[in-house]
């Protein structure tokens, strides 16, 4: 029979064994989950630490039949909460984009589930954006750790949200070349007044005078929200006239917290994007109603007056946001990435 001298101690033996149940449930809670599993390449499932110390599912994928040290895609997700993995496959574009690339290059891979999305620890609503950050930069670490990984030949392919902030990531380390996807190389701010204009009108039941006078609020709005770092319903209850014009959370936007976009507006992407000294490709679809060809090109923009030649910017006729015609990944999409990354590699 155990005996325990002091309080503490009991507390001591109490924590441990708790920490042994709850490490057991969630490996059996791992086990059961299903995984990916491809024709071409083995998935291989493991865990980052965020600047918080949460725990962060990773998925590094290898090609099969290959005994020497391959390339590398390492994918920087999203703003929303979604999973990156894909137990059933392509189940919407940017799925279908991992899932082909992994199948079809050749080459390694590298995901990471940002907090409290699909395995990982944590609460993604409430995370911010230099947390995010703090977690991808972890992944990126952690390349090396992969004997089959050539951290020569390292590509960074950032999706959406991802793609503008992808060279954050690498941190200046060895990178090959990197894809951005639907993605935005201004300021938040100018992205959010254009996004509101565009939403405004595809809901269709607006005059071109009504759509003004909202975008007039909306600048007003977004300068307390973004740049004067006040919540949404701090702003309303300031000025109850705009309480028409606010159709999301008060703490937050998408799914994600008020503090996640201000730090986004305190970014500098052209900065960050006339520091990259690497060829770069930026892709658009050309039906995309979330980020406009004025946000994608101006990555292409900022690289080129830095380091002319480097960029290429290609439009995806009839693409929408996730690069998808009629609910399917455009075919170009994954051709046009292999064929520029390919080409890369060819170069000295």
């Amino acid at each position: 029979m155990f005996s325990f001298r002091t309080p503490s101690l009991f507390l001591i033996w109490l924590s441990c064994c708790m920490l042994s149940v709850t490490t057991a449930h969630t490996q059996a809670r791992s086990a059961d989950r299903p995984r990916e599993h491809f024709q071409n390449a083995t998935a291989i499932y493991d865990w980052v630490r965020d600047s918080h110390g949460t725990k962060l599912r990773t998925i590094a994928t290898r090609p099969n039949n290959r005994a020497d040290k391959v390339p590398v895609i390492f994918f920087v997700g999203w703003l929303s909460c979604d999973s990156v993995e894909y137990t059933r496959g392509e189940t919407d574009a940017f799925g279908a984009i991992f899932w082909r690339l992994i199948e079809t290059s050749g080459y390694a891979s590298m995901r990471m589930d940002k907090p409290g999305v699909g395995e990982s620890e944590g609460v993604c609503k409430r995370t911010d954006f230099l947390t995010e950050l703090s977690g991808y930069r972890a992944a990126f670490d952690s390349l090396r750790k992969y004997q089959f990984i050539d951290l020569d030949r390292v590509f960074v392919v950032g999706l959406s949200n991802g793609g503008g902030t992808a060279p954050l990531v690498a941190q200046g380390r060895a990178v090959r070349g990197y894809i951005a996807a639907s993605s935005w190389g201004r300021t938040w701010y100018e992205h959010m007044l254009e996004l509101e204009r565009v939403r405004l009108l595809n809901e269709g039941n607006k005059s071109p005078c009504e759509i003004n006078l909202a975008l007039k609020q909306f600048t007003d709005f977004y300068s307390l929200f973004l740049i004067h770092k006040m919540i949404p319903g701090e702003i309303i209850k300031q000025h109850p006239q705009w309480a028409a014009l606010w159709y999301d959370e008060p703490d937050g936007q998408y799914g994600r917290p008020a503090e996640f976009y201000q730090q986004l507006q305190d970014l500098n992407l052209g900065e960050t994007w006339s520091a990259v000294n690497v060829p770069v490709l930026v892709l658009h679809g050309t039906a995309d109603t979330i980020m406009s060809h004025a946000d994608s090109v101006e990555i292409a923009n900022i690289v080129n007056r830095t380091h002319p030649g480097y960029a290429q910017f290609t439009n995806i006729p009839g693409a929408d946001h996730l690069l998808s015609i009629h609910g399917k990944l455009a075919d170009s999409v994954v051709p046009k990435m292999l064929q520029w990354m390919n080409t890369q590699l060819q170069r000295n």
